[in-house]
């Protein structure tokens, strides 16, 4: 039982869902797989946020990929922190950057990286990628890598 210690959203059929930007409602747990390195992905497809000049909706589906120290995220939070910035009035780059600055704080994963894919307005999409390893360590020249790399080869778009 000590592992949901802490956990206080999910299973809560009373949660209060927060349509403003809600950093602190994000909760962690232990990993209990520390001594393996390994990949825990994300796959959020339902992204909303506002344009900070219009106020019009911009959607996106949002990785988040991160190879986790001693805590990880849990995902029914990360599901109601990102539901947070449906009134959330910012850029594309900005949001991508806001969450990655704000699970790093939470957990200090080894590695961390969000990429958001966003729905066109004006016949362009936007795609911001942004990624960070821990410095110092091997994780930092990952993040290097993977940064310079991560779209040498690109999906074709066909469904936006």
């Amino acid at each position: 039982m000590n592992q949901i210690n802490g956990i206080t959203l999910l299973g809560n059929q009373k949660v209060d869902y927060q349509f403003s930007y809600t950093p602190e409602i994000l909760e962690t747990f232990e990993n209990k797989h520390q001594d393996n390195n390994y990949f825990v992905k994300f796959n959020c497809p339902e992204f909303t946020s506002l344009c900070p000049i219009t106020g019009q909706p911009d959607f996106a589906v949002i990785y988040i990929s991160y190879i986790p120290d001693v805590l990880m995220v849990e995902s029914k939070s990360l599901k109601l922190y990102l539901f947070s910035f449906r009134n959330h009035g910012d850029f594309h780059e900005d949001c991508m950057n806001i969450i990655m600055k704000d699970l790093i704080k939470l957990m200090d994963p080894k590695y961390i990286e969000v990429w958001g894919k966003f729905t066109p307005r004006g016949g362009i999409s936007i795609d911001p990628y942004c990624n960070y390893g821990r410095k110092g360590t091997e994780w930092e020249t990952l993040a290097k890598n993977r940064l310079y790399q991560h779209d040498m080869y690109p999906e074709k778009v066909d469904n936006r």
